[in-house]
């Protein structure tokens, strides 16, 4: 059994405390939006956008990149109920760590950043569930409570431990990732689907040169939801075009493979004019010198 394998055992077995849902859906319409600051790291607002949606989604797996976690984010999503699935850079930086007492391979050696402490994670479970739940009824949101979790001095007890939970997760995260090939082509592919969307975004945002500029946080908010609408719009527009397309093929006798159109992607916008055009009409052209009569009031 190789090392990995052996570590990514035990560590399932000493966890054993939430299950984990492993389907996943694909969707392209994006489902929410945040005004955030720009100066906090993307992970405070994770998963604020998976469990405030407000739509009829069910949300199961979430890709982001290397900006997107830390160890909290992997213990509170999985605690929620939700796969995480980043694209950690530099991944061969990223340590690893094994429960006490595990003799690790020495292949392994140079990936294993320490051990955990399992003692103060069931110590501080109670604890931990509370902060789930609250987060999950939404007494209290989870980018706050990440803010604050950030904030604390290194030996409160709830940090500590919610960041052991956090290690044993993204432990198992590495060695799933280093396994599966399917793993790191689905998540490849959901953050090119996430690029793919921004890129649309700023081509229906020019605009004031793509810049949010409205000062009050409810109007920086209706702008932004606004945006977000749009692009939805499109997305449906272009999977509906495209499901036409499809079927004007069957109809014609060129029959579809099935498996090619998980590859078909309705972010697109080449074919859609977003500035619109502008009409001169050459019958109301004016000869030169003169102009146009002036609009007096109460006359049509």
């Amino acid at each position: 059994m190789p090392a990995f394998e052996w570590v990514h055992v035990q560590l399932h077995q000493q966890k054993g405390m939430i299950s984990l849902s492993p389907p996943t859906i694909c969707n392209s319409a994006p489902f929410s939006t945040r005004v955030v600051n720009v100066g906090v790291r993307d992970s405070t607002y994770v998963l604020d956008g998976l469990l405030y949606h407000e739509s009829d989604l069910r949300i199961e797996e979430h890709y982001t990149d290397t900006a997107g976690f830390t160890d909290h984010v992997f213990a509170l999503m999985h605690l929620l109920g939700f796969r995480f699935a980043p694209r950690i850079r530099d991944l061969g930086e990223t340590k690893l760590y094994v429960p006490q007492g595990v003799q690790a391979y020495p292949t392994l050696r140079p990936l294993i950043g320490g051990t955990l402490n399992i003692k103060h994670v069931r110590a501080h479970w109670d604890d931990i569930l509370r902060l789930a739940s609250s987060i999950k009824q939404g007494t209290v949101t989870a980018s706050l409570m990440l803010r604050k979790l950030g904030s604390y001095p290194r030996q409160n007890g709830l940090a500590v431990a919610l960041r052991e939970l956090g290690r044993i997760e993204r432990t198992l995260f590495i060695l799933d990732w280093l396994q599966s090939v399917e793993l790191r082509r689905r998540v490849h592919a959901g953050l090119n689907k996430g690029e793919a969307r921004n890129s649309l975004a700023r081509a229906v945002f020019f605009n004031r040169l793509g810049e949010i500029r409205d000062r009050s946080f409810e109007q920086q908010r209706y702008r932004a939801s606004g945006l977000n609408l749009v692009t939805a719009a499109i997305v449906l527009w272009n999977t509906v075009y495209l499901e036409r397309a499809t079927q004007g093929l069957v109809e014609a006798g060129k029959p579809v493979d099935g498996e090619l159109l998980q590859f078909l992607s309705p972010l697109g916008w080449e074919h859609i004019n977003l500035t619109g055009d502008y009409v001169w009409r050459q019958s109301r052209r004016l000869e030169d010198g003169k102009f146009r009569p002036l609009r007096m009031p109460g006359k049509p």
